[in-house]
């Protein structure tokens, strides 16, 4: 039984987190691991407010839904073994990394890229939520020669944003047209990341752009505009949105022929793992805005909730 520092959310209602001593649960088919650094999500203290159906099933409140660290043991069978270093995702019900010690399912787990601990905490949820977004909900082809899926054009909202940003690395890598909404001063970091075309929501270009421009894929990670970005999906296309407050199927036009849904990201290690390979081929790093001791972890949601241009990571523990 491992026992160690965790970061817990008092009740689902509370913003301010305290520090406590809690034993590990223990969990079928998966890794313990000793946590080296983990990301605050945006938005994550008040999950459990929003959608309380998922969490039903909820043991320990801790926040934290990805994180990296060194396998301390595994299931007989499995990918990794102890020692191993690896990256991950979380169900959002589940009890998170921000702990010394925590479990990682198997079928979550990816190898940590040649990525510091904190870039590698950095990765796991937004990636795979833009993944699923393109490649499983959007319809691409999930191959990255460049030409897969050439003549494909999607607009991604919120996109200088970790989720937008992984979207647009792995869109144009796959061969789409990405087109990328954000404010006009974070236009260079939207072209890096993969943009061939950049709009400004800020001085209102979104709705001007949407009256003359088609694309076959809305990804929306801002909440907002839906209305004028409707005018932009052809008829067959797909809008889909990660804000669960904002579905685009409430403001899908009468007679519109598209698909619109709000989706929930899943964890799928074997997503991942190409994420990973993606990374060490072509040299990407996620965007981070601020690293935090552990002990400075309330600083660290603060930030989050507040004008964070990246991930805010907190490092769990260093090694030895």
């Amino acid at each position: 039984m491992y026992t160690g520092a965790a970061i817990t959310q008092p009740d689902p209602a509370s913003r301010h987190l305290e520090l406590a001593t809690l034993p590990l649960l223990p969990e079928e088919d998966s890794y313990v691991v000793a946590v080296r650094a983990a990301a605050a999500c945006r938005d994550e203290l008040g999950w459990e407010l929003i959608d309380p159906q998922f969490f039903t099933e909820r043991r320990q409140r801790v926040p934290g839904p990805e994180g990296a660290g060194v396998v301390l043991s595994a299931p007989p069978n499995a990918t990794f073994k102890a020692g191993d270093e690896i990256m991950w995702s979380l169900d959002a019900w589940a009890a998170g990394s921000m702990r010394e010690y925590t479990t990682v399912p198997v079928s979550a787990a990816a190898r940590r890229p040649n990525l510091s601990w904190a870039e590698a905490a950095a990765v796991p949820l937004s990636a795979q939520t833009a993944w699923q977004g393109l490649f499983e909900q959007g319809g691409l082809r999930p191959v990255f020669d460049g030409n897969a899926n050439k003549g494909k054009r999607v607009l991604v909202t919120g996109a200088s944003g970790s989720v937008g940003s992984w979207a647009l690395r792995l869109g144009a890598a796959a061969g789409a047209y990405m087109i990328g909404v954000g404010s006009g001063q974070r236009a260079d970091e939207m072209r890096s990341a993969g943009a061939a075309e950049v709009v400004d929501y800020s001085r209102g270009g979104v709705a001007e752009w949407a009256q003359k421009n088609q694309v076959d894929l809305v990804l929306d990670c801002a909440g907002r505009d839906h209305e004028a970005l409707w005018t932009a999906v052809k008829d067959g296309g797909t809008f889909l949105s990660i804000v669960s407050e904002h579905d685009p199927a409430a403001t899908q036009p009468s007679g519109k022929k598209a698909t619109a849904k709000w989706y929930l990201v899943r964890t799928r290690g074997p997503e991942l793992a190409r994420v990973a390979d993606l990374i060490d081929e072509r040299g990407w790093r996620p965007a981070i805005d601020s690293v935090h001791p552990f002990a400075k972890f309330q600083d660290a949601y603060d930030r989050v909730d507040g004008a964070a241009a990246g991930k805010v990571i907190v490092t769990v523990s260093e090694d030895p």
